[in-house]
């Protein structure tokens, strides 16, 4: 079961801690996507590196049985935000990006519907409790986003 104060971790970090490229390709989409560290980057690329295995497992598996697995990964990921209608199939799940998975985020969207001007000030008012989703006031910048929820994104005053 495990000690309940130390939770699993929800992360993977690289394997190579001081390669060049990849330190620039992530301190580029730290800017970007206005994250607090890399953890919260690492967070982001183990949830797709996940997804984008389960459905290598789905396409090794014979096609009659992969059925239902199949049509409840794809509508989960439909739900959240990560496909869009024309591509609900398993090719698209493996080009899935991290960037995808990021531009779910609370944060990235307030910035997008511009309720704030930088992603930075995004995150300044999630953390404060001045955005509600649904009447719901969430504080959590890294909440992801689903389809139905994206617009009932507003500012409480």
């Amino acid at each position: 079961m495990g000690d309940p104060k130390k939770p699993k971790k929800t992360y993977i970090t690289p394997r190579n801690p001081w390669d060049r490229t990849r330190l620039l390709e992530e301190l580029e989409i730290i800017g970007n996507y206005g994250l607090k560290n890399k953890r919260e980057l690492w967070k982001a690329s183990t949830t797709i590196s996940n997804v984008r295995r389960q459905a290598r497992m789905l396409l090794r598996m014979p096609a009659d049985l992969r059925a239902a697995q199949e049509k409840a990964l794809i509508s989960r990921l439909y739900e959240m935000g990560l496909l869009e209608e024309g591509e609900l199939n398993l090719d698209s799940i493996l080009n899935l990006k991290v960037q995808d998975l990021l531009e779910r985020r609370l944060q990235t969207l307030v910035w997008k519907k511009g309720i704030a001007k930088t992603v930075y000030q995004a995150r300044q008012l999630v953390s404060h409790k001045k955005i509600a989703i649904n009447g719901r006031i969430v504080n959590r910048p890294g909440y992801i986003v689903s389809r139905k929820e994206e617009g009932s994104i507003s500012l409480v005053s």
